[in-house]
């Protein structure tokens, strides 16, 4: 459709799931959801921050994947809670384009993140000797500002771009935020090179992350096995669990979204797996690393051991 045909639109409506029967309980439930992932990545920071063990790069390179996971999840579920409560959630044309360039910043900011965590366990792991040198604490912030930065500059062309589409109707996203497919669908100008650059982008960033990931635990594992001790190996291998479990449910899912044909979409599929990246894993991680590690768990026992002493002090001396 050629502008000149309609009117151009400035606002788009986030359809969300319509036609749903049971939106208050998807409401109370993504709301539920959102609610605990703040909490928990929160906790998460603050105990990284105020406990001087856990100040190693591991656990900055945790402290950082919580607060990106904070803003992650924001960058969506409050207009998927709106479009929970109406027919649909408005957003602004410029509104939808800035959503996008953060979610997809964020998210190119996880992968990287993801594979620079892998590179630390399979160094900790792999040379244990040379650890102290290889991932010294001023490397780990360069590595973890090196990941915001990538992550914030690779879907910078892509958005460009699409700022530079023309919209002049239907309105109607027929998602619950402004993922890169429904919004192709809506512009009547043509989006080939957008489409082509924004997969490309995507694409790049995710297999790349993920085969550096799978680099790294394919050594880890190589290493692991090579150790004598039964008991040894479960112990070396229970050090990097944790991320495993978090690599494997992030990339599956968005693997699954963003590595294939833009042709292939399917809009239903597509807002279904995307609950689970946008809302599911950023209440996974603070779960999965509280839940199965140690020097976590030990040093939330131990914050919450002081608050009951200094409780119990206080009451005393009034």
């Amino acid at each position: 459709m050629d502008l000149a045909n309609g009117t151009a639109v400035r606002e788009f409506l986030l359809l969300g799931f319509p036609g749903a029967r049971a939106a208050p309980a998807l409401f109370t439930l993504f709301l539920a959801v959102y609610l605990l992932s703040l909490l928990g990545n929160t906790l998460i920071i603050f105990i990284v921050l105020v406990e001087p063990t856990l100040q190693t790069p591991m656990y900055v390179f945790l402290g950082n994947l919580s607060f990106l996971e904070i803003w992650y999840t924001t960058a969506t579920v409050p207009k998927l809670l709106a479009t929970c409560l109406s027919k649909g959630a408005a957003i602004s044309v410029s509104g939808c384009i800035v959503q996008y360039y953060f979610f997809f910043s964020m998210g190119a900011t996880e992968c990287i993140l993801l594979a620079v965590m892998a590179y630390d366990r399979y160094v900790a792991i792999c040379s244990p000797l040379h650890y102290p040198l290889l991932m010294s604490l001023g490397l780990c912030l360069r590595f973890a500002a090196g990941s915001w930065a990538g992550g914030f500059t690779a879907p910078l062309l892509p958005t460009v771009l699409i700022s530079r589409l023309h919209f002049c109707g239907p309105q109607k996203i027929n998602h619950f935020f402004c993922d890169s497919d429904p919004i192709f669908k809506l512009s009547c100008s043509d989006t080939f090179l957008a489409e082509a650059l924004g997969y490309t982008c995507s694409s790049v960033v995710i297999l790349s992350s993920f085969l550096l990931t799978m680099s790294s635990y394919g050594n880890i594992v190589a290493a692991v096995l090579r150790l004598s001790s039964p008991e040894a190996r479960k112990k070396t291998f229970s050090t990097c669990a944790s991320h495993l479990t978090v690599v494997t449910i992030y990339y599956g899912t968005i693997i699954f979204a963003y590595v294939r044909p833009p042709a292939k979409y399917n809009f239903t599929i597509g807002k279904v797996i995307s609950v689970f990246y946008c809302v599911v894993t950023p209440l996974v991680n603070p779960l999965v690393y509280t839940l199965r590690n140690k020097d976590v768990k030990k040093a939330f026992r131990k914050l919450l051991a002081q608050r009951r002493f200094l409780s119990t002090r206080n009451r005393q001396e009034l």
